[in-house]
């Protein structure tokens, strides 16, 4: 029988949540926001009168880069989880979970960067206990107000965060 745990991620990690995030953004183009394109994980382009996303050909030096930065943090200022399944047969992880605190505002405040979950493991409530454990530790951090961003299209992730309390406050716009 295997169980699912959340720990913090570590910096051997992030090859597997390298692969996880990549292999996801590759078949779901839809996750790719501004956040992605900012970072030079995912590109856009305007076709057929609707602005399509892909990931970038270095996509996973970017992420990688990323990740790192938010790992190596150590609590600071970012906060990267993981969701393992441990069984007989090892460890697989299942799901990560990425926050910060910003401080370009006239209070701090948290966001949500990432929860991606293993398709294989949805339904579980791995993405919910994950982005619970990612808040909690804003809330400890003294954080009041908590942001997010998702892809345009990714309906089911957008579903998902207002489910949990979120509420659509912006639209962002990107000079084609």
């Amino acid at each position: 029988m295997s169980e699912i745990i959340i720990l913090p991620a570590a910096i051997e990690d992030r090859d597997n949540m390298a692969d996880l995030f990549l292999s996801h953004i590759s078949q779901h183009t839809e996750y790719i926001s501004h956040g992605e394109i900012q970072m030079g994980v995912g590109e856009g382009i305007m076709q057929d009168g609707s602005f399509v996303t892909y990931p970038s050909p270095n996509a996973r030096e970017m992420w990688l880069k990323y990740i790192t930065a938010h790992i190596e943090d150590g609590g600071n200022n970012a906060k990267v989880l993981k969701a393992v399944e441990k069984g007989e047969d090892g460890e697989r992880l299942a799901g990560f979970c990425v926050v910060d605190i910003e401080e370009d505002g006239a209070d701090p405040f948290g966001m949500v960067c990432d929860v991606l979950v293993d398709e294989r493991f949805r339904g579980r409530g791995v993405g919910g206990t994950l982005l619970e454990r990612g808040i909690a530790w804003l809330r400890e951090q003294g954080i009041k107000d908590i942001y997010l961003e998702s892809g345009m299209h990714n309906h089911s992730a957008h579903d998902f965060f207002r489910r949990r309390g979120f509420v659509h406050v912006s639209e962002i716009f990107k000079l084609a």
